[in-house]
């Protein structure tokens, strides 16, 4: 969710003779970035092969702005299906802007079966970190299977993301084929349509999430969240705020309390902005590692800003929970009924899951669509 492009450093003016080699090698690399990708030997995915002609790596000053644009195909070397991969992609470990990640959720690849992976990210990596290693390297961080169990190091928390990810497709699908046993294939067709319409619609004005506060020169007041009630959260925020000036909110603060009798140790938030002409979107989803036993009542405090463009003002602010982690392990999400409620439909994206199964359905038609779901 951070913001970690960066910005682009201005060319240096006047180079010294001494800087002409590596300037000339700068420009070879802006043509054919070399990288690599890192597995494991005990990975459960094999790589077949992989494309980075699409990359380019352009001098910035003291740094390389690199646009990674790749393909890599993998093999699934298990004898499980395979239903997320998530991938680490570093220019540089340690700079700002210098990491990258690509999820994919909603696959499902067999034992022994191929699949590609788009990767799409621009980096900055600095001049001097070239000599000795590839300019970009691509570690696994994590692959999920169909039984929701999990291989790697799970250093970007894809575990978490997948798997819930992979929860909200098995209820969409359900929900789906419910409704086409029931109502016939008009009934999916109008889904799909509405599913298309939404996916069209759901936009926000160029919100960007980082650390801390951007900025310091308005003067803030502090606005109260109202929280919109899911059926069945185990979690209920009690109350709320934030800073705000303008068109900036920061420092997020929640009081909640588990519900259930197990304890939680995750949640997120999903918070929502109004704006000054009454327009409605999901900024951003808010995580917080906890630890609340049942009945307990805890506060959550963020070190998170949402920074939107100058032309929104921010008029108000609603929270609602979007998924929980129990000690031992398990989730909870949403039912579909709750995702339904026209205050929550209408700000939420479909899942990954309906948003693939939507994408069938625009390509293929409805047959393709049923015959997509009876794999199930």
């Amino acid at each position: 969710m951070f913001n970690k492009w960066g910005q682009p450093f201005k060319a240096a003016a006047g180079l010294l003779p001494g800087a002409v080699g590596l300037a000339c090698t700068a420009a070879i690399f802006a043509q054919t970035p070399n990288g690599r990708i890192d597995l494991p030997k005990d990975s459960p995915v094999a790589m077949v092969s992989m494309d980075w002609s699409g990359s380019r790596a352009t001098p910035r000053g003291s740094a390389y702005l690199v646009d990674v644009h790749a393909s890599v195909s993998l093999r699934n070397s298990s004898q499980k299906r395979i239903r997320g991969v998530t991938l680490e992609v570093l220019a540089q470990e340690v700079t700002p802007g210098g990491k990258g990640a690509v999820k994919v959720p909603s696959l499902d690849v067999g034992p022994g079966d191929v699949f590609s992976m788009r990767i799409d990210e621009t980096l900055l990596r600095p001049l001097g970190g070239v000599q000795g290693g590839p300019m970009v390297e691509v570690r696994l961080d994590g692959v999920l299977f169909d039984d929701l169990t999990f291989y790697g190091p799970d250093k970007l928390n894809s575990q978490r993301d997948m798997t819930v990810w992979e929860m909200e497709a098995r209820r969409d699908r359900r929900y789906l084929k419910a409704l086409l046993e029931s109502s016939g294939p008009d009934a999916l067709r109008g889904e799909m349509i509405a599913s298309l319409n939404r996916q069209a619609e759901n936009s926000h004005p160029g919100v960007q999430v980082v650390r801390g506060r951007a900025t310091n020169v308005e003067p803030e007041h502090e606005v109260q969240f109202a929280f919109l009630r899911v059926p069945d959260a185990p979690v209920e925020p009690a109350s709320g705020a934030a800073r705000v000036t303008t068109n900036e909110a920061w420092a997020p603060r929640f009081d909640v309390r588990n519900l259930s009798k197990r304890p939680v140790r995750y949640m997120e938030i999903s918070w929502i902005v109004k704006d000054q002409t009454g327009n409605e979107f999901l900024a951003a989803s808010l995580p917080a590692e906890l630890n609340l036993a049942p009945g307990q009542t805890g506060r959550v405090v963020q070190d998170a800003a949402l920074k939107f463009p100058d032309r929104v003002s921010i008029q108000s602010m609603k929270g609602f929970v979007s998924s929980v982690q129990f000690s031992d392990g398990s989730y909870w999400i949403p039912t579909r009924e709750a995702m339904g409620d026209p205050q929550i439909r209408n700000l939420v994206s479909p899942s990954p899951e309906e948003q693939r199964l939507s994408q069938i359905y625009r390509k293929k038609g409805i047959d393709a669509l049923i015959q997509e779901l009876k794999k199930f």
